[in-house]
């Protein structure tokens, strides 16, 4: 056999094992190494760390129970009969739109029931619909738990740490060391119930004196789904191990902000607290108009926060056709009230949402700490009107 034959006889066999081979990774392992029919990639990281504008505000968006199901597939509850045969979770997708192109916020805020798990037949595919819109703006954003969405095809675990591998979100499934220790390193703290336990902060604006420390702070908490206590169903509650490693980050956020006069804290989390109904709550600005749907047990949330000192205003969802912030304690407690049009709701009273803004104080030359903190709320109609805006805090 010439040279010539031997030459083609082994290109004829790699080209065989190379089309193989590539037959094999399209046929069996590419679609093991994809999400939502995409390929698998590298998370796109949000612009670190959250720091206020340069004309001195940092906006939030608060979505409160999306309730998102299957997408077009899901249809709307609580919605007027000529709604109801157009009406899907779109319109949830839709609304959240509306607020990232209307408010611009910097960062945005989801506090639970972000899926619906019994309507989710797959919770990765939800999840990507529910948080598009704002992972499509590229928005920094952050999410914690209801009782609603574990019941899908996730243990509240992986939701947690799928949600923080999404493009662009700031989430935790645990919080760092960082704010447990004072170790440098950035390995995650486990001893701790719940998931999605974790702080961020806020910076100061750029070039003011504060541009490299934090001037607000953000807590964000697992209240967990359901729970028996004594033979009866009820909802879960904050456990002890997370008001320990409250206190302990607060303490260190206060003792670090020395130089600041006071840097003020907000609270994320889904389930109201038995405090809210037990009251009496004070000042109340918007609708208070189904009974707080809490948990049984009280493990003294309330006078923890208050206790801490910092926290002026906690944003809490669940009960949908509550919107109300009242004040408890010298701490404001605002329902975000039903986003989500797969949520439960009243025919006829619009979806809503609540936006968060705070505000530096201007010194002599640069911008300073936060000196005001307010609040309103948008309803999905034809002008998203904006209603009930107060102020929640201010230095005095």
């Amino acid at each position: 056999m010439d040279s010539s034959n031997t030459w083609i006889q082994s290109f004829i066999y790699l080209f065989i094992v190379s089309a193989s081979v590539h037959f094999l990774h399209t046929l069996l392992i590419s679609p093991k190494l994809t999400v939502n029919h995409q390929n698998a990639r590298v998370k796109r990281v949000a612009q670190a760390p959250l720091r206020f504008r340069s004309d001195g505000t940092f906006k939030i968006l608060q979505v409160a129970d999306m309730h998102f199901g299957n997408g077009k597939l899901t249809r709307c509850r609580d919605v007027l009969e000529s709604e109801y045969n157009y009406c899907s979770d779109m319109n949830t997708t839709r609304f959240l739109e509306k607020m990232i192109q209307l408010e611009k916020p910097d960062f945005v805020a989801f506090t639970g029931d972000n899926i619906f798990g019994s309507s989710a037949t797959d919770a990765a595919e939800s999840l990507f619909q529910a948080f598009g819109p704002v992972i499509k703006s590229g928005i920094p954003w952050a999410a914690v738990l209801g009782n609603h969405d574990q019941e899908s095809t996730m243990t509240r675990e992986e939701l947690m740490s799928f949600i923080s591998l999404m493009d662009f979100s700031l989430s935790q499934t645990f919080p760092s060391v960082e704010d447990n220790s004072n170790s440098n390193k950035q390995n995650p703290v486990t001893n701790i119930d719940g998931f999605g336990n974790y702080n961020l902060r806020v910076w100061g604006a750029p070039g003011s004196n504060f541009a490299n420390s934090s001037v607000l702070n953000l807590y964000f908490l697992d209240s967990g789904d359901r729970a028996t206590v004594d033979g009866v169903r009820t909802y879960d509650w904050i456990k002890e191990s997370q008001l320990d490693w409250l206190r302990h980050v607060s303490q260190k956020v206060q003792e670090q902000n020395l130089d600041i006069n006071e840097s003020p804290s907000l609270a994320f989390f889904h389930i109201p607290i038995p405090e809210i109904r037990q009251g009496p709550l004070y000042s109340v600005v918007g609708h208070y108009r189904e009974y707080v749907a809490c948990s049984l047990v009280n493990t003294g949330v309330l006078n923890t926060l208050v206790s801490m000192g910092d926290v002026k205003a906690v944003f809490i969802g669940h009960d949908h056709k509550n919107d109300f912030c009242g004040n408890l304690g010298g701490i404001w407690f605002c329902y975000g009230g039903g986003f989500g049009y797969h949520g439960y709701g009243l025919a006829g009273w619009p979806r809503r949402s609540r936006v968060i803004l705070a505000e530096l104080g201007k010194g002599e030359q640069s911008w300073g700490g936060v000196k005001r903190i307010k609040t309103w709320k948008r309803l999905d109609d034809e002008t998203l009107s904006k209603i009930d805006e107060q102020i929640l805090w201010e230095r005095e």
